[in-house]
């Protein structure tokens, strides 16, 4: 699945959820992975982190962990917010 369109399949799943929960709710990336991937959802979990954070650069959600805005490269636990459009 980590094909070009296995990727895009996962950034459409976690936008599509993101924006369906909206600004109050976040969502786990495992929960796009279980999605699109099935069965093999946890094969996904790498690209779907990967994915969140290329979100988050480019402004469409917010990657956080215990509340707080993280990074790239953080260890743990990550939710996924969505980011209103201005």
């Amino acid at each position: 699945m980590t094909t070009s369109a296995g990727l895009a399949q996962l950034r459409s799943e976690i936008l599509r959820i993101a924006e369906h929960r909206g600004t109050d709710k976040t969502l786990c990336p495992s929960e796009a992975a279980r999605s699109i991937g099935g069965e093999n959802w946890r094969e996904l979990m790498p690209e779907a982190r990967r994915v969140a954070f290329v979100l988050a650069r480019e402004g469409a959600v917010q990657v956080t962990q215990r509340g707080e805005e993280v990074s790239e490269g953080v260890r743990g636990p990550i939710r996924i917010r969505w980011v209103k459009p201005s």
